[in-house]
C-alpha cells in the first residue's frame, strides 16, 4: 500500500508540473525605446526572471512614438515601456492600455558647446535640436519655457529630429550647437567626442539645463516628472502581471547599483549604445519603479499641466482611474 501511495503521490506530482508547463505563455514579447526605461527589460531576459511564465521572452525595440503607437494598435507586445503621456493619450482613444508602474522621474538635459549657458531661458534665440515634435521631450521642454515666460517657437528655433540619435549626430557634426536629449543620449554625445570625463582643456561638449530641476523651480515642487514607466497591453493572467512587476523591480535595482555589468549587458542587445555611456548615464538618471497607484498623484499633476495646454499630447482630458493597475 506504501508502494501505491508513493506512485499515486509521484503522479500527482507531475500532472501539477504538467499543468503549471501548460499555463505558460509560448511568447511574452516587451517592448521599449533604447533609452533608460528599457534597459531592466534586458536584463530580465538575459537572467530568464520570466521563465516559470513564458517558454520564450523576446524584446522588441520601438524607435519613436510612431512605431510605439503601432506595436500598441497592432497588438505586437505584452508589456511596454512608454512615455506617460503616449500611455494617457492611447488609453483616451479607446486603446486597451494600463500604466503599471512609472519607473522614469529624471532623463531630460540640455547639452551645448557653450558652458556659459545654464538654464532653458539662456538658450533664448539659439538653434536647439530636438527629438519627438510635440511628444516627449518637447513638451516638457515647452511647458517650462511657457511658466518662464518665453514662448517656444518664437523664442527658441527648434530643429525637429526624429529621435535622440539624430539629435545627437547633429551635434556630434557641428550642425547645431545645442540639443535636448534624453539619457543615455547625452552620455553617448559627451564619450564620441572625447568630452566624458571632462577634457581639462577646451572639451565639445557640456552639460547644462537638466529639465527635471528647472520643472521642480517653475512649478514650485520636488524636481521629478513622470516621465516613462511599463504599461500593459491587451488583458494579461493577474500572476503573469504580479510576476512581471516583481521582476522588473528587481532589475531595475540590479541596474541602479551595478553600472558597469548594467552597460555592457544594455551594449549586447542595443549594439548602437556604448557600454561606457550607459554605465555613465546611471549617474544622471531618477529611476525608482513606483506603481501607477502609488504616483496617481504626481501623474495627475503633470496630466493637468499638459491638457490646460496642449490637451492633444494626452488625448483630451485626464486619464480616469481605470487607466491605473
Amino acid at each position: 500500500m506504501k508502494i501505491i501511495a508513493k506512485i499515486t503521490l509521484l503522479f500527482a506530482l507531475v500532472l501539477s508540473l504538467n499543468a503549471a508547463e501548460d499555463k505558460k505563455m509560448d511568447k511574452l514579447v516587451l517592448s521599449g525605446p533604447m533609452a533608460s526605461a528599457s534597459h531592466p527589460l534586458l536584463h530580465m531576459i538575459e537572467t530568464n526572471a520570466l521563465a516559470d511564465i513564458a517558454n520564450e521572452v523576446e524584446f522588441i525595440m520601438w524607435k519613436n512614438p510612431d512605431e510605439l503607437r503601432a506595436l500598441t494598435l497592432r497588438g505586437k507586445a505584452n508589456f511596454m515601456a512608454v512615455p506617460t503621456n503616449v500611455a494617457a493619450n492611447l488609453y483616451n482613444k479607446g486603446v486597451e492600455i494600463k500604466l503599471l508602474n512609472v519607473s522614469v522621474w529624471g532623463i531630460l538635459g540640455m547639452i551645448t558647446r557653450d558652458k556659459e549657458k545654464k538654464t532653458l531661458a539662456d538658450f533664448k534665440g539659439c538653434d536647439i535640436a530636438m527629438p519627438f515634435r510635440a511628444d516627449m521631450p518637447d513638451i516638457v521642454f515647452e511647458e517650462i519655457v511657457k511658466k518662464q515666460g518665453l514662448d517656444p517657437k518664437k523664442d527658441f528655433n527648434l530643429k525637429y529630429v526624429g529621435s535622440p540619435i539624430d539629435a545627437m549626430q547633429m551635434l556630434i557634426l557641428r550642425r547645431v550647437d545645442h540639443a535636448l536629449l534624453a539619457e543615455p543620449a547625452i552620455s553617448m554625445a559627451l564619450r564620441k567626442t572625447d568630452s566624458f570625463p571632462l577634457k581639462l582643456i577646451a572639451p565639445d561638449l557640456y552639460r547644462s539645463s537638466e529639465l527635471e530641476k528647472e520643472w521642480g523651480e517653475v512649478f514650485k515642487i520636488e524636481g521629478k516628472i513622470p516621465e516613462a514607466g511599463m504599461a500593459m497591453i491587451g488583458n494579461q493572467d493577474a500572476n503573469v502581471i504580479k510576476r512581471f512587476n516583481e521582476e522588473y523591480a528587481k532589475s531595475l535595482t540590479w541596474y541602479k547599483s551595478h553600472p558597469k555589468e548594467a552597460g555592457e549587458l544594455v551594449a549586447k542587445y542595443i549594439p548602437m549604445l556604448n557600454a561606457d555611456a550607459v554605465t555613465d548615464s546611471i549617474e544622471h538618471v531618477q529611476l525608482n519603479a513606483i506603481s501607477a497607484q502609488e504616483a496617481k498623484k504626481d501623474l495627475d499633476f503633470f496630466y493637468g499641466i499638459l491638457n490646460n495646454n496642449n490637451p492633444k499630447s494626452v488625448g483630451g482630458k485626464i486619464p480616469n482611474d481605470g487607466f491605473y493597475y
